[in-house]
């Protein structure tokens, strides 16, 4: 059983990491005294804009194994080091060659879309089961529409007709979010986000990302090559794409439970001059609360019948892709619940 270690998220302008023996020091102006966090129990270190980590510190975690990345301000992704890549050469050629044969391509697309669809039809199951009247027969219906959407992929002969089954089903799913959360605006908007709830999926969705390109990374997988998304400079195409069966029950199950529960209030988020909208310092702190507390909760998973922590899905879903690609097993089976 793998451990499950701690993700350090440190957001607040002005803190310093150092390395103190082994253990990681955490100082900032405004709040004395020495605070000390062990290193063997953090795999990995999310720091903001304005939090300084010194290079000692950064050394150490690339000898570890430990990643750190960097991100924005909305928890968009910067830069990462994660020290010397461990990755088997073999596995990534098995990647490689699979990429290549249109077949298997085809077949790993439909597995990464068929996660998210399956899911996705759980998600508003679960919701419609809460609520009555016109609302739970919408929540049905769209439900229904994703079991449609998942007969039409497993028809799908050409990767160009699953990415219009996937695309269809998610402006479906979004064009519908004011059932799974009454009152807020329809439709997906990133980039920048320019309501609440959308502000809370894209930085969830930056946290996910994160934990699946470390994930990959450490099972010796290239992010960057994938089979839906395929290859997209600059893009972690295997990361999107593994990220696609986890965002459903990691993350929008989260931020839709936040938003109905009235958790959020108006110091979390701040709508700027051009529009957009974005997580204040308490926001993105209350919400990383949030994330870190659901990544502990445990899921079944039915290719192993056993529950699995969500910090740990990434890495076990790596771990079977992999073995997939390595000839292992015949299939790929992404991650999904009943």
């Amino acid at each position: 059983m793998t451990e499950l270690l701690r993700t350090l998220y440190v957001t607040t302008p002005g803190t310093s990491l150092r390395l103190d023996g082994d253990a990681l020091r955490v100082a900032h102006p405004d709040r004395p005294g020495r605070h000390l966090l062990p290193l063997v129990r953090l795999d990995h270190i999310v720091a903001w804009n304005g939090v300084a980590l010194s290079d000692d510190l950064v050394h150490r975690c690339a000898a570890d194994g430990r990643s750190v990345t960097w991100v924005t301000r909305n928890g968009r992704f910067l830069a990462r080091t994660s020290g010397a890549q461990n990755g088997n050469p073999h596995v990534r050629l098995a990647q490689f060659r699979a990429y290549e044969d249109p077949a298997r391509r085809l077949m790993l697309a439909k597995s990464f879309v068929a996660g998210k669809l399956h899911n996705y039809r759980q998600l508003l199951l679960r919701a419609a089961r809460d609520v009555s009247g016109t609302r739970q027969c919408r929540l049905r219906e769209m439900a229904e529409r994703h079991a449609q959407a998942l007969a039409d992929l497993a028809q799908a002969r050409q990767l160009a007709e699953v990415l219009g089954i996937e695309g269809r089903a998610a402006r479906d799913y979004f064009q519908g979010l004011d059932e799974l959360v009454p009152g807020v605006a329809i439709g997906r908007t990133r980039r920048p986000p320019t309501d609440t709830i959308n502000c809370l999926l894209s930085f969830g969705y930056g946290m996910l990302r994160v934990a699946v390109h470390g994930a990959l990374e450490q099972v010796g997988l290239d992010p960057y090559l994938g089979y839906l998304h395929g290859i997209r400079s600059g893009k972690p195409a295997l990361a999107l794409d593994l990220m696609e069966e986890l965002r459903p029950l990691l993350v929008d199950r989260l931020v839709v439970t936040l938003v109905n529960r009235k958790q959020l209030t108006d110091r979390h988020t701040e709508q700027l001059p051009g529009g957009a909208v974005q997580l204040t310092d308490d926001g993105r702190k209350f919400f990383l609360e949030q994330w870190s507390q659901a990544r502990e909760r445990t899921w079944r998973h039915a290719a192993l019948d056993r529950d699995i922590p969500a910090a740990l899905l990434p890495l076990i879903q790596s771990r079977l892709l992999a073995r997939h690609l390595r000839g292992d097993s015949e299939t790929y089976l992404p991650w999904t619940v009943t």
